[in-house]
């Protein structure tokens, strides 16, 4: 008789693809809240760089604004004031500044 129930106690265990269900949901969740929505963003800002032109007004990651003066593949020349000019790397320019933008402190 103990043997029989011996025999019976591994049938009462979950499969053991049902353990690793919990960890593959979160691994779906953090897909979906954290890692999609940055590669969207990374794509957008790739998508913004590679559209800078002549005499769009940018910010730069250090904060810096500025009017681009010229463009190629890999750097920006940005003036920041009068004759004062500086050169950036394409992918360090965080954000295009549309025209007719209102200031920050309004």
């Amino acid at each position: 008789m103990i043997e029989i129930l011996a025999a019976a106690a591994p049938a009462g265990e979950p499969p053991a693809w049902l353990t690793w269900l919990p960890i593959l949901g979160m691994v779906v969740i953090f897909w979906f809240l954290i890692i999609r929505p940055q590669m969207r963003q990374q794509k957008q800002h790739r998508d913004r760089v590679a559209s800078i032109k002549k005499g769009d007004k940018v910010i730069t990651q250090g904060g810096l604004v500025g009017k681009v003066v010229k463009v190629d593949d890999t750097y920006a020349d940005i003036e920041l004031a009068k004759d004062v000019r500086v050169k950036a790397v394409k992918h360090t320019i965080a954000d295009i500044i549309e025209p007719g933008g209102k200031p920050a402190n309004d």
